[in-house]
């Protein structure tokens, strides 16, 4: 009888980085400064401001390490990211990227403030802000055929709430955010964002907009997806237990709605939906560079900081998001 081989656990073939390893890479803030350098700026050095290669160190390295001679302007490599105004060290940013990258179902504020040793205030802040590293900006989701769109409702039950929370308007999805995915199966790049409505116009307008003209499209029996001109459009009837109909189906879309509401329960259990987009934002991210080693996918997300800034005043609604998807 042929033994049978062990199977190695999770994504073996991906490289991980021990917590020893990941001590190494971040000793102090001299080092940790010298790698998100040579992340960003990997190159040739270049203004946070304008972007002109006109730099030059400065003398004393106060207020700032670099100056632009285009733009008369100190920079430094947090310049024009997410951590610009941050006090918090470069060595803990790397850290936090560090854990917000390997934890599946997220690291909750309350957890990140322990383990690096910021306050618990500063810690939801820059949660957030290393999501902004993580996630697809509007403009840059658009999917080549097939794809899987589903739908999802984030939120408490309405029999769990408190009695003045309750919206007495019956029960199911009352309460709930509904969030649409896009799912491509050639690279099994996941696109989700939330939306007021699940109607028809809602729907095919979100398809239209991210999905190539002609793409074979499949979805679940819900009416809103019926006359989807333009598209192969094919659905599989989930309400008469059919989840497969040949190609038809919508189990990637299925498996990521499954880790995120991993995450609502067993991690934050609860997302506001005034920041629902940007779990979103974090899960779909964190799902899209799955298959790179750990520390490819830390200086992807380091890569994709450029240019997203994400003041506090901003994140809690006192000043208008002009980057996030709406």
């Amino acid at each position: 009888m042929k033994k049978q081989r062990k199977k190695a656990p999770g994504q073996a073939h991906r490289k991980g980085i021990t917590l020893l390893e990941l001590l190494r890479m971040f000793p102090d803030e001299s080092t940790a400064t010298r790698w998100f350098e040579s992340v960003r700026w990997e190159n040739v050095r270049y203004c946070g401001h304008c972007g002109s290669i006109a730099t030059q160190k400065t003398k004393t390295g106060k207020p700032m390490p670099y100056w632009c001679r285009d733009c008369k302007s100190y920079f430094s490599v947090r310049t024009n990211t997410p951590m610009e105004s941050s006090r918090i060290p470069l060595h803990k940013w790397g850290i936090a990227i560090y854990l917000l990258c390997t934890n599946p179902k997220g690291i909750s504020s309350l957890k990140m403030h322990r383990e690096i040793g910021i306050s618990q205030k500063s810690a939801w802040h820059m949660v957030h802000r290393i999501r902004e590293g993580l996630g697809i900006q509007e403009g840059d989701a658009h999917f080549r055929e097939p794809v899987e769109v589903d739908e999802a409702y984030m939120g408490g039950k309405e029999g769990n709430k408190h009695s003045s929370k309750k919206l007495r308007m019956g029960r199911g999805m009352v309460g709930k955010t509904a969030v649409v995915g896009i799912k491509t199966r050639h690279s099994g790049e996941v696109y989700a964002r939330t939306v007021k409505s699940t109607d028809r116009k809602t729907l095919h307008g979100i398809i239209r907009k991210h999905v190539r003209k002609g793409a074979r499209v499949y979805t679940d029996e819900a009416r809103a997806y019926k006359k989807l001109h333009g598209y192969r459009h094919q659905s599989v009837k989930h309400s008469v237990g059919q989840y497969v109909d040949g190609m038809a189906h919508t189990n990637g879309m299925e498996s990521f709605w499954s880790m995120l509401k991993r995450g609502y329960h067993g991690t934050y259990h609860k997302m506001s939906p005034k920041h629902l987009d940007r779990y979103c934002n974090e899960f779909a991210g964190r799902h899209n560079i799955r298959q790179m080693d750990t520390l490819e996918q830390m200086e992807e997300v380091v890569r994709q900081m450029n240019g997203r800034t994400l003041p506090y005043n901003r994140l809690i609604g006192t000043q208008k998001c002009k980057c996030l998807v709406k």
